[in-house]
C-alpha cells in the first residue's frame, strides 16, 4: 500500500462542501468516485481541511492510500481531470511518505475574502457585493486587534465537535484592489464558519457599527452571539496551505514534473 498527495483546486459552488454528506453533492465523494473507478477499488480521500457549502479553494491538499502497483503519478492526474468535473482541477499526485498527513501535518492555511462595491458580471459567486464604504485603515487597526488574542470562540459555529478554540493568527489584513477589497487571513487552524464571521465583524468595524473597544468586548465576551454577521459562502477562498519542507517539496516538485502532462 502507497500514499499518495493531490495538490488541487475547486470552485465549490455547485457543492455542499468539502465533506461527504448523505445525497448531498460534496468534492470529497466526486474526488473518491472519479479515483475508484481509475484504480479499480474503494478509495477514501482525506483532505487539509473542510471548507462549507459554496467555499471556493484556490490551493487544497488531500491524501489517499492505494493497493496493488504503484500508479504513474502524472498519468493519473491527467486521467482525473479528464474524468472530474470541469470546476475540480488536480494539479499535482506525488507519493509520499505513508505516515504523512494532508490534514495534520499542515502547519498553517491561509484564507481570503472578496467583498467589491462594484457589480462585477464575470466574478458572479466568487464574491460578496457591499452597498456602503467602509473604513479600510478602522478594520485594520481592528485587525490588528484580532491578532492580540488566540481564542476565537466568539467567532466559531455553535456546537461543534472541537477539542478548543484556540488558533494562533499570524496574519490579518486588508488590501484594495482594482474590483475591490481582500481581507487576508492566516493561522495554524481554523474554527467553522470562524472566517466568514471575522470578516463579517470587521466589515461592521468599517462601517461604524463596532468600535474597536466594542471588537476587544466582542472577543473577550467568548459568545458568538455578541460578533457580526456571518458573510456568504461566495466570497470566501482558501489559498494557500503551508507544509514542513521536506513534505512541501516532493509536492512541489512533482507539481512542476505533471504540469506539462496535465495540461
Amino acid at each position: 500500500m502507497g500514499r499518495y498527495f493531490l495538490h488541487m483546486a475547486y470552485n465549490g459552488a455547485n457543492y455542499c462542501g468539502w465533506q461527504t454528506q448523505p445525497g448531498l453533492p460534496t468534492v470529497q465523494q466526486t474526488l473518491e468516485d472519479s479515483l475508484a473507478t481509475l484504480l479499480r477499488q474503494q478509495v477514501g480521500v482525506v483532505g487539509c481541511g473542510r471548507t462549507d457549502s459554496g467555499v471556493h479553494a484556490s490551493d487544497f491538499y488531500a491524501h489517499f492510500d492505494c493497493d496493488g502497483v504503484e500508479p504513474d503519478c502524472g498519468q493519473l492526474a491527467f486521467k482525473l481531470n479528464n474524468l472530474l468535473p470541469a470546476d475540480i482541477a488536480v494539479f499535482s499526485i506525488a507519493r509520499v511518505a505513508d505516515n504523512a498527513h494532508a490534514r495534520f501535518d499542515a502547519t498553517a492555511r491561509t484564507y481570503r475574502y472578496y467583498v467589491s462595491r462594484k457589480r462585477l458580471p464575470f466574478k458572479q459567486g466568487q464574491y460578496c457585493r457591499i452597498y456602503f464604504d467602509p473604513d479600510v485603515d478602522l478594520m485594520n487597526r481592528a485587525a490588528d486587534v484580532l491578532m492580540e488574542y488566540d481564542d476565537f470562540t466568539s467567532f466559531a459555529k455553535l456546537h461543534t465537535q472541537v477539542k478548543t478554540n484556540i488558533c494562533h493568527l499570524t496574519e490579518a489584513r486588508w488590501t484594495t484592489t482594482e474590483d475591490g477589497l481582500v481581507f487576508t487571513i492566516t493561522s495554524n487552524r481554523f474554527l467553522r464558519n470562524m472566517v466568514r464571521s471575522v470578516t463579517g465583524t470587521l466589515l461592521d468595524v468599517g462601517r461604524g457599527k463596532i468600535t474597536i473597544d466594542g471588537l476587544r468586548q466582542i472577543v473577550e465576551r467568548k459568545d458568538r452571539c455578541a460578533a457580526g454577521a456571518s458573510m456568504p459562502a461566495c466570497g470566501l477562498f482558501l489559498c494557500k496551505v503551508n507544509y514542513p519542507e521536506s513534505l512541501a517539496s516532493i509536492i512541489d516538485s512533482n507539481t512542476q514534473q505533471n504540469r506539462d502532462e496535465i495540461h
